[in-house]
């Protein structure tokens, strides 16, 4: 198959480059600084050359927008907002318009949709959409009404020929370096690694491997649109889930944080506290009711296998 990945030089991007194309697909990846025969420019908002590698294409994964990992400032939280709704229109429009469309357009989205909650888990079904909930910062709502917007304009393109998935995707979890997982282990293996503000806040995760096997499985069902969880199916609390990880790393020990320390932590990190203390507490219902079978649906064995993984990376 030909698979077009707009935004495809992030960390999730080069995850999915790396498994496509070892099993053979052709993958182009546009992105604002092509460096590699694979990669076409493209600017996120206007038509160019890399219209062309649309065309004919099977597959369309659009991943393009700013990183989350920053301070929420206006600047920032607009720019994240331009960022996904307006690639995620001009792809639209040139899907729309191309003689020979794809077939299937997968869209990222996120699972930070969801509303933070404790007593249950959010499907695509049942779950609660996040922004009202009281007892949380104000300014959380605007990542939610980044996920809303990001869907409704993939909704909203007029593609009659190709089917639509947004995929709302939880943490993907790899051992590459800078990725979420590799900070985390940086964490725990400095004795940070402890829970944060009581650690009792939800954190919902997916293997790198599931997440290339979830989107492989979505593009082969003919019969799956729309909103789909991409997450594992055992979320756990993140006082939890840092001690399984503090355990993959050998590391006994992990200092807990208050929530003014996780506020200058995130500070230090140029981040957000939101990534901390939300609890996401995701379930994957339509993969499962569709068949999905997870090979890592446990947080301790993942851990332990990224951990193995990471390490053979580190070595010389």
């Amino acid at each position: 198959m030909k698979i077009v990945i707009p935004g495809g030089t992030g960390q999730v991007g080069t995850v999915l480059n790396r498994a496509l194309s070892a099993a053979g697909h052709e993958v182009v990846v546009l992105t604002r600084r092509p460096g590699a025969p694979d990669e076409v420019y493209w600017d996120g908002r206007t038509p160019g050359p890399w219209v062309d590698a649309v065309e004919g294409s099977d597959v369309v994964i659009n991943l393009a927008g700013r990183s989350v990992s920053c301070r929420y400032t206006r600047a920032n939280l607009q720019a994240m907002m331009d960022s996904r709704v307006l690639s995620t229109r001009i792809v639209g429009e040139v899907i729309g318009a191309a003689a020979r469309p794809p077939r299937v357009w997968l869209q990222m989205s996120t699972a930070t949709l969801y509303a933070h909650r404790f007593d249950a888990p959010n499907d695509e079904t049942t779950g609660l959409i996040g922004g009202t909930e009281p007892g949380v910062p104000g300014y959380w709502s605007y990542s939610v009404d980044i996920a809303k917007a990001w869907e409704q304009e993939q909704e909203r393109a007029a593609t009659p020929h190709t089917r639509k998935v947004a995929l709302r995707t939880a943490m993907v979890m790899s051992p590459d370096r800078g990725g979420v997982f590799d900070v985390m282990s940086w964490l725990a293996r400095v004795g940070l690694g402890g829970p944060v503000a009581g650690g009792a806040q939800y954190v919902s995760w997916i293997h790198d491997h599931d997440f290339v096997r979830a989107v492989e499985f979505l593009i082969s069902r003919d019969d799956l649109a729309g909103p789909v969880n991409l997450a594992a199916p055992h979320p756990v609390p993140q006082r939890v889930f840092m001690r399984d990880l503090r355990r993959a790393w050998s590391m006994p020990v992990g200092l807990p944080a208050t929530r003014w320390m996780a506020e200058l932590g995130a500070f230090a990190l140029r981040s957000d506290t939101e990534l901390l203390l939300k609890s996401r507490r995701v379930d994957p219902g339509r993969l499962l009711d569709a068949g999905f079978d997870f090979a890592h649906p446990h947080w301790p064995e993942a851990a332990v296998d990224l951990a193995r993984r990471r390490r053979g990376r580190s070595r010389p």
